[in-house]
């Protein structure tokens, strides 16, 4: 036998409960806005170009765009569509940019853990620093948002063995680490059950533009086809996630944001017949669920 997570086991498509979004919808949507702040000239970073010796000015300087400028134009493009966001939120963001998580808080978007920092990579860490980093991040949203989030994805989506452990432990309710299904799936820790919420790795800027190079029109065509043949696709009866995954460093720059424009209002223009939501949302609905209807 090869070895094995054991956290959930496996389960083919075909045998998923026929169960509904509100309204009877088989469809649910949701933006995963990834705000984020980076060490300058030091730690992890994602790169436009190839990286050079620190200070890596250029790369610092492309990142840090999000914050001042594309973020808060995400903000405009998300009011004007009127589409909820869950916000993952690096925890350094409170001190580095307050405005711009200001900003979202004022929409009533859902704030979820994302760490403390993309610079640093939780799965390196030993369990008990791993847990303090965990704890630090909980604890300043909780602070400024009066709660404590319910869902993390992880810097980098990088896990330990553990991870899922800790993060029950600390009272998340559910995880976007893992992107195998189209549905959401329970995950065994050892404080209980953990909810997997399906994030994107195809409909997602990262690896659609800064590592297979797409332009900012395919990036769009991407989403309204992945969009389309998911709405044809539940013709089937099982209800789907889709999840859109957006950093403001890249589709905040102008051109990307008028081909997202295009994307989000044709999603926005079918409101009627599917579910715009938020991850937590995606949670709270699946507790209603009848028991293992989920796998």
């Amino acid at each position: 036998m090869l070895p094995h997570h054991g956290r959930f086991p496996y389960s083919p498509w075909t045998s998923r409960a026929r169960e509904t979004w509100p309204g009877g919808r088989k469809l649910a949507v949701y933006l995963g806005v990834n705000l984020e702040h980076f060490a300058f000239g030091e730690g992890l970073g994602a790169e436009l170009a190839p990286a050079g010796p620190q200070p890596d000015v250029l790369n610092y300087a492309w990142r840090e765009y999000g914050n001042r400028v594309g973020g808060f134009r995400l903000v405009q493009l998300l009011n004007e569509l009127n589409l909820p966001a869950t916000v993952l939120l690096n925890s350094a963001m409170y001190a580095h940019a307050p405005e711009l998580v200001a900003a979202h808080r004022a929409r009533g978007d859902e704030m979820a853990g994302h760490g403390r920092t993309n610079s640093e990579r939780q799965s390196t860490l030993p369990e008990a620093e791993e847990a303090r980093l965990i704890a630090e991040s909980t604890a300043e949203i909780l602070q400024h948002e009066g709660k404590a989030p319910r869902g993390w994805l992880s810097p980098w989506i990088a896990e330990s063995r553990v991870t899922p452990d800790l993060l029950a432990e600390a009272g998340y309710t559910y995880s976007l680490n893992w992107c195998m299904d189209d549905q959401p799936v329970w995950k065994q820790t050892r404080a209980g059950r953990l909810l997997s919420i399906p994030y994107p790795q195809e409909a997602n800027d990262i690896p659609a533009i800064a590592a297979r190079k797409d332009g900012a029109q395919q990036f769009a065509d991407l989403i309204i086809e992945d969009f389309t043949e998911r709405l044809r696709q539940t013709e089937d009866g099982i209800p789907q996630v889709m999840g859109i995954a957006l950093h403001p460093y890249i589709i905040g720059q102008p051109y990307r944001m008028r081909a997202l424009r295009r994307a989000l209002g044709v999603i926005a223009a079918q409101r009627d017949a599917i579910w715009i939501t938020t991850a937590g949302g995606i949670y709270d609905h699946c507790m209603t669920w009848p028991e293992g209807t989920i796998v």
